[in-house]
């Protein structure tokens, strides 16, 4: 979701939201995530200002389709009820390698797995979830105050909607076309000459 109405979540929705997001399964149960509430105007503006600065820099790597892509709407930020930063804490509760030795990046995956909890109870209490991933990962850590080990993953938009969209919003922009399970279900290894 890029559209939200600018009214509040009820706190108890809210907490029913991240109730149901740490509830997600997790290697070893680390709990890798941590969920940051942004409550201060000012510190949403300053958020959003570092959205708007990726933003650029990604419409200049894009090249010929940047002009297309700065008419995409990431106004979220700003207009959403309740605006939550996503930090993975590397190692989880106390950094141990189990379930983590050959695959360290079970914490990511694990911390994906909470804000798809997150993200589908929201759907369920007829509210709008959307993941922004365009910020300098570096520059929000700092303005946050992250201690070294921790990162942030994601930026979500939650909140009220006027309505959901038919489909997914990239589709409706046509900047991209989802690919058929058939392209991504392959039996008993990869396929030969397949990338």
């Amino acid at each position: 979701m890029r559209h939200f109405v600018p009214l509040p979540v009820e706190p108890q929705t809210l907490r029913r939201l991240l109730d149901a997001a740490h509830a997600a399964p997790s290697v070893g149960l680390s709990q890798p995530w941590r969920f940051i509430r942004i409550t201060r105007p000012e510190l949403r503006r300053e958020i959003h200002g570092l959205v708007q600065q990726e933003r650029a820099r990604t419409a200049e790597a894009l090249k010929d389709r940047g002009e297309e892509f700065l008419r995409l709407k990431i106004d979220g930020v700003l207009e959403c009820g309740e605006l939550l930063v996503v930090a993975l804490r590397d190692g989880g509760a106390g950094g141990e390698v189990f379930g983590r030795r050959t695959m360290p990046e079970m914490d990511v995956c694990s911390a994906a797995c909470a804000i798809q909890n997150l993200w589908l109870a929201a759907r369920a209490e007829g509210l709008g979830l959307g993941w922004v991933s365009i910020f300098d990962p570096q520059a929000l850590a700092r303005l946050l105050g992250f201690p070294a080990e921790v990162r942030p993953l994601a930026i979500l938009c939650l909140g009220h909607v006027e309505q959901f969209y038919s489909a997914p919003m990239l589709v409706l922009e046509k900047w991209r076309n989802p690919r058929t399970l058939e392209e991504l279900l392959h039996e008993n290894g990869w396929p030969a000459g397949k990338s």
